[in-house]
């Protein structure tokens, strides 16, 4: 089955990146810095959640297209404000872009350094192509391609953004197998004919949050982290 697989592309949020502890870092910097008691953890999870109902939004219609750093931006506003906390605009700037500044998962940049001799490597990710990029130099990211829904202005699940990667890199869909930490990601990718991976994350959501639904023998491959990737596809 490998034999096939020119590329891999990567879901990022999650599957490569640990976006929860990335975030609550930084509330903690923010906080001691202007004396600001929260609940980080909380806050973290509270952002993230409002992530697939904003883009919903834009799929719908009620919004035009909007990149995720802008619908980032208005969930971060909206927390703020139900919180009361009073940030000027540079300091909800910064924190806004701390999406671009998220620590990868510990096996993540030695299991792509793995891969890449072998498969063309890209991103597959909601978010914008500017928070990739930058994304990709502060956490040292081997990408070959750099791909965002952005470039289709359809958001993931839409096949377009699947169909698109195939088309952008010149592969026929079988030939792009999706690396995700997220089985309903997998799952719209796999309709669209692409290949699939299913990466193992149980610490996504924090200690103790229940795992996404997902049977075993689901995907082309279930594997723990990106070193068992590479392994599988050597």
């Amino acid at each position: 089955m490998q034999h096939d697989i020119r590329a891999l592309a990567f879901d990022i949020f999650g599957t490569v990146v640990d976006w929860r502890t990335s975030i609550i870092r930084e509330g903690q910097l923010l906080g001691a810095r202007l004396g600001l008691v929260q609940d980080w953890a909380a806050f973290a999870d509270a952002w993230r959640a409002g992530y697939q109902p904003a883009m919903q939004r834009v799929r719908s219609g009620e919004l035009p297209w909007t990149h995720i750093d802008a619908l980032h931006r208005g969930i971060l506003d909206r927390l703020l404000a139900e919180r009361g906390i009073a940030l000027d605009e540079a300091d909800a700037a910064h924190f806004n872009r701390v999406w671009h500044r998220l620590i990868p998962w510990p096996d993540s940049v030695a299991g792509l350094h793995r891969l890449k001799p072998r498969y063309t490597l890209a991103t597959l990710s909601n978010g914008n192509l500017s928070l990739l990029v930058a994304m990709a130099r502060h956490a040292g990211l081997p990408w070959d391609a750099v791909l965002s829904a952005e470039l289709f202005r359809h958001y993931k699940p839409d096949p377009e953004v699947y169909l698109g990667a195939a088309r952008l890199l010149d592969l026929a869909p079988q030939q792009l197998m999706l690396v995700a930490a997220h089985p309903s990601d997998l799952r719209a990718a796999a309709a669209c004919g692409l290949r699939t991976a299913y990466v193992q994350r149980p610490l996504e959501h924090g200690p103790g949050a229940p795992p996404p639904a997902w049977r075993p023998g689901e995907f082309d491959i279930e594997v723990g982290d990106f070193g068992e990737l590479a392994s599988a596809l050597a």
